[in-house]
């Protein structure tokens, strides 16, 4: 049964168990050394530019490698107080790296320079945390997605003031196909410092990468990901999936699919429901009556976000189709019609 609770329960896409099996036979090298890794690195180097790369199997492993490998224990991370590094990992952050989490309320789940601007204001104050590093989602958890005018700026503002800037990019293959450009691009070419990006999101198997653009940051990150517990043994099981996503675009038609369902679920039923959040990417967040949530749910899953807001979130993936997408459009005006 499809449905709409996230991009995480879609399977994984044909071609990434393709290569799957494609790699499952013979000996390689363990712990990354293998020539199906080495393959994966150059091809990450071709969409990207010039970068250091880690397999992972979780997206909040990457983050917090990622975090580890920059940080002091009496340093500071600012991110939105909607960010997935705040809100939902468990508090694997503080637990691991013991760091300090500094959030700012956003519109729309963005960072600016001016809503960054007053947690600097402490800076070598013995008696307080320093901020060292900005983590941002893109695109955010609301769906939203940074402009490269807007990354730019905020990637700038960073590095006049010392920061680091990571990027959380779990869904950063929705968030290129949105602004209609190449990772290379959405990645400023390299100016940001450090990039999480997701794999299992956008169709692979529990696969993801983190990429380390700033070569003077990536010397700690391989002894952080064995004791980290990271180091796949069997990496090229990892390392094929990206194989994979990488090649003839797969990760651009997965994403841009997923939009596409998205969008097609917002134009059927933007007359009939409260959607609180631009649709710019995979996910729809919608306001709706009380009543007819559970009715809903019962018929096609999703999330419940905010209980006490009435605030509900849909979310597609590659593998929505469209009719899908259509029976639920028109469940949705069914029961919103019952019940009025």
């Amino acid at each position: 049964m499809q449905h709409f609770i996230s991009d995480n329960a879609s399977p994984a896409h044909p071609e990434v168990m393709n290569a799957l099996m494609e790699v499952n036979s013979g000996y390689e090298v363990a712990y990354g050394q293998d020539h199906i890794t080495e393959k994966a690195k150059q091809l990450f180097r071709k969409h990207f530019g010039e970068c250091q790369v880690f397999f992972m199997s979780t997206g909040t492993a990457c983050n917090v490698i990622a975090l580890k490998s920059i940080l002091e224990s009496y340093e500071a991370v600012i991110c939105a107080d909607s960010a997935h590094l705040y809100k939902d990992e468990c508090g694997a952050p503080e637990a691991l790296l013991g760091v300090k989490l500094l959030t700012v309320k956003t519109p729309q789940g963005k960072l600016t320079p001016e809503n960054i601007s007053p947690l600097l204001l402490d800076r070598n104050m013995v008696h307080r945390v320093q901020p060292k590093a900005v983590s941002i989602s893109q695109c955010t958890e609301w769906g939203t997605v940074y402009s490269i005018e807007e990354l730019n700026r905020l990637s700038e503002f960073c590095h006049k003031h010392g920061l680091l800037l990571h990027v959380d990019g779990a869904r950063l293959a929705n968030a290129a196909c949105h602004l209609n450009t190449s990772l290379r691009e959405i990645c400023l070419n390299g100016k940001i410092d450090l990039l999480s990006f997701g794999g299992t999101k956008n169709g692979l198997m529990g696969a993801e990468a983190l990429i380390i653009f700033n070569a003077s940051l990536a010397g700690k990150t391989p002894f952080i990901q064995k004791q980290f517990m990271q180091l796949g043994s069997k990496m090229r099981y990892l390392s094929a999936q990206f194989i994979a996503l990488l090649n003839d675009n797969l990760w651009q038609k997965n994403a841009d699919r997923a939009n596409q369902m998205a969008t097609l679920l917002a134009e059927q039923i933007h007359h009939d429901v409260d959607i609180i959040m631009p649709v710019e990417t995979n996910v729809i967040f919608a306001r709706l009556p009380k009543e007819v949530i559970s009715p809903l749910q019962t018929a096609f899953p999703f999330a419940v976000w905010n209980s006490e807001k009435n605030i509900v979130r849909w979310m597609t993936s590659f593998d929505t189709q469209e009719q899908t997408v259509m029976a639920f459009a028109k469940k949705i005006k069914e029961v919103i019609n019952d019940y009025s």
